[in-house]
């Protein structure tokens, strides 16, 4: 998510103002733009006029760049009306930035009829693996008892960038299997792992 720049703009001069704060009350000329950096940040600006949120759906999978379309996903997940199926569908985009702003955007959604594409997601050893955490992350949000099972699969035999994401996600169950997990990722071999699990299992003792 753009955080204030503005990259078509030098904002020292007045015409410059004028234009930002032209976009900020309508960006919808702006999305048109031919510069992709200057779709994006009217894709950013577009967060607070839900009635463009229809037109971000369609960038989101017809948009030429794939900047473009991650913050699409980013927009409509934090505006927590986003069709879970558009998102969901954007999980298939061929480049991973978009897969991973996907999969959190579900997260924000948590649709429990997005469990089921998270998991594949989440459990697919050829995905780049800042989706598969994204996946995870997104699976804790949702709270879905379907998933605990991989979730306890990956936080045993995972790679150590999902195993500390599995902590956070399966946190938010209960069952003593569950706390068996976390307290053995407390003593797990990678550092990450440990420091993220030992949080969890302190609290859950105190």
């Amino acid at each position: 998510m753009l955080h204030g720049r503005l990259p078509f703009m030098a904002m020292n001069d007045n015409p410059t103002r004028e234009i930002l704060a032209n976009l900020l009350k309508d960006p919808r000329a702006f999305l048109n733009e031919a510069d992709p950096a200057n779709r994006r940040v009217a894709v950013a600006a577009s967060l607070r006029h839900p009635q463009l949120f229809g037109r971000l759906t369609t960038m989101l999978s017809d948009d030429p760049d794939a900047t473009v379309r991650r913050e699409c996903a980013e927009v409509l997940g934090l505006s927590g009306t986003a069709d879970p199926q558009v998102l969901e569908l954007a999980l298939d985009d061929q480049a991973a930035a978009v897969r991973e702003a996907a999969a959190t955007a579900l997260g924000e959604v948590a649709a429990d009829s997005s469990v089921d594409v998270l998991l594949q997601h989440a459990t697919d050893n050829d995905e780049d693996k800042l989706v598969r955490e994204a996946a995870v992350a997104a699976l804790g949000a949702i709270g879905d008892d379907r998933a605990v099972p991989a979730l306890l699969d990956l936080i045993a035999g995972g790679p150590p960038q999902i195993r500390r994401r599995c902590v956070p996600a399966l946190s938010v169950f209960d069952g003593d299997e569950i706390e068996a997990a976390l307290r053995q990722a407390a003593a797990d071999r990678n550092p990450m792992v440990r420091e993220a699990a030992e949080m969890v299992v302190g609290r859950t003792t105190d």
